[in-house]
């Protein structure tokens, strides 16, 4: 018996491979391959608990690839995984979660039907003797750590009644409460507004004074420099640096993630000013929008603006009839239209690049190729058969133009990273014979690099006497690249900003989107 206990320990003591103990997570010499591509080259990362540990990279860098490795998606070909201090093998997401590395992705993993409750307790159910399900004591529990995340609010109701910020909060709930050693936050701010990225903020500095460690996969820099104490670039699936933050600039960074300087981020091409290609007037859905009216110029781009729920998006599918009006008209070119659904408002040549890729922009099980021609396969035939070569042609020069990483373009589009799937979206609509494009949070989940691409398109369309809409909930980016600016809250149009007034900065445009009036 005693030689078996032996034994056992010996065992034990094997299995647990001693890391560097001032981390509580470190990768080391990380590589993983899928087939034609290596999508992780020795790559390593190491994390202190308490600290925020910013992760960088342009998009295919690696990042996703490294966080499903660290989460046990996927197991890694060579290199080792260390948590607090032991070695670890993780075959699932299971195997990683009881090391306690817990992940908030940027897609929320909420059932919006189950309460909030449910949601944090999912797969951790508490049982009292009787073996009957404890709501009692994980509505109790629920409360606490919401009411610890600055959210006191109601844990029975359902999940789907809340908000996006309240949301996320859920799910940084659900990785407290199971006493993660880490929380990998997946590009957490992007569907946020203003006051919801503070409340974020503030709960990563409450969990970093709780000594959790926090990886932030940000292409925010301003972000990463707010709140990370250290950040990690990568490129190609290799580490490149590992730097203080407060030692790093803004060229600095974006020098190591793309290795090369990016003078200015909004290349902005003042286009001339042609006749009205959209004129929306009166535009009302009950509940959602009130009397929304504007004008939307060739050779121009019209920012909107505002905050999280301001009704943008539910403008403009009404307006290319994805969504059902209750009044108002609508001209495209100076002729009245009405536009019942979305291919009617196609053929008014009209493009909508939606902010929902995955739902909404993409066929996520096709390849890359069917998904860039789709909006424009007519274009493609010669007579009743495609042309293979106009489309290899046009695929490959889409891929190098918007520097999409994908072994080849029959890749299925499930494969590439979210910025990647973005640039495809993007793709797709450009070769279509519109004149109205509108631009649905161009930029979300692309990296610094990309989005001038993306900026240089609207460059292009502009000369092109295109008209160009860009919804973004990023200021700069509003600032940079817009004519005029309109700014929503709560379904009303609060104000127009042109870009040669005084008004044309971000404490106007924020004033108007809290309610208060421009002068």
């Amino acid at each position: 018996m005693r030689s078996r206990r032996l034994l056992h320990r010996l065992e034990l003591l094997k299995r647990r491979v001693k890391c560097m103990s001032e981390y509580i997570v470190e990768l080391k010499n990380i590589t993983k391959r899928f087939p034609g591509v290596v999508a992780l080259r020795n790559m390593s990362i190491a994390i202190k608990p308490g600290e925020v540990h910013g992760l960088i990279g342009e998009n295919g860098a690696g990042k996703s690839t490294l966080i499903k490795v660290l989460t046990g998606v996927h197991q890694p070909d060579e290199g080792e995984i260390c948590v607090n201090g032991t070695k670890q093998n993780f075959k699932n997401p299971n195997d990683s979660r009881e090391a306690g590395v817990a992940c908030v992705y940027q897609e929320l993993n909420i059932v919006k039907l189950l309460s909030i409750t449910d949601n944090i307790f999912m797969g951790k159910l508490i049982k009292n003797k009787s073996g009957i399900l404890d709501y009692k004591e994980m509505n109790k529990q629920a409360y606490e750590v919401m009411k610890s995340l600055g959210q006191e609010i109601n844990p029975t109701k359902e999940s789907g009644k809340f908000g996006m910020g309240v949301q996320q909060m859920i799910e940084i709930a659900r990785a407290v409460q199971v006493d993660a050693k880490i929380i990998i936050m997946d590009e957490p701010t992007s569907s946020l507004g203003e006051k919801e990225v503070k409340q974020l903020m503030e709960t990563i500095r409450k969990l970093k004074a709780q000594n959790v460690a926090i990886l932030f996969v940000s292409h925010k820099l301003e972000e990463l420099f707010e709140i990370c104490d250290r950040v990690t670039v990568m490129r190609d699936g290799e580490h490149i640096i590992t730097q203080d933050t407060k030692d790093m600039t803004n060229d600095s960074l974006i020098n190591a993630m793309v290795g090369r300087s990016l003078d200015n981020l909004f290349p902005k091409v003042v286009g001339k000013k042609g006749a009205a290609a959209l004129k929306v007037k009166n535009l009302n859905s009950v509940g959602l929008l009130h009397n929304i009216s504007f004008d939307a110029y060739r050779g121009q781009v019209l920012g909107f603006a505002g905050l999280v729920g301001a009704g943008r998006t539910e403008t403009f599918r009404a307006i290319f009839g994805a969504d059902p009006i209750d009044g108002g008209s609508i001209e495209i070119d100076g002729s009245a239209k009405v536009i019942k659904s979305p291919k009617e408002a196609i053929k008014q040549k009209m493009a909508f690049l939606t902010e929902d890729r995955k739902g909404q922009g993409l066929v996520l099980s096709q390849s890359v190729k069917n998904n860039l021609i789709m909006s424009s396969m007519k274009s493609f035939l010669s007579g009743v058969f495609f042309d293979n070569k106009k489309i290899a042609d046009y695929c490959n020069g889409r891929i190098d133009e918007l520097r999409i990483k994908t072994p080849d373009m029959e890749t299925p589009v499930s494969q590439l990273s979210g910025g990647n799937q973005q640039k495809v979206v993007i793709g797709k609509w450009v070769n279509t014979d519109a004149e109205i494009y509108i631009f649905d949070e161009p930029t979300r989940g692309i990296d610094v690099g990309a989005k001038i691409e993306v900026y240089n398109i609207m460059n292009q369309l502009v000369q092109e006497n295109k008209c160009v809409i860009m919804i973004s909930s990023e200021l700069p980016e509003i600032l940079g690249m817009s004519d005029r600016v309109i700014v929503m809250r709560e379904g009303k149009i609060m104000g127009e900003i042109d870009r040669d007034t005084e008004q044309f900065n971000q404490e106007s445009i924020m004033k108007a989107a809290w309610g208060g009036k421009l002068v």
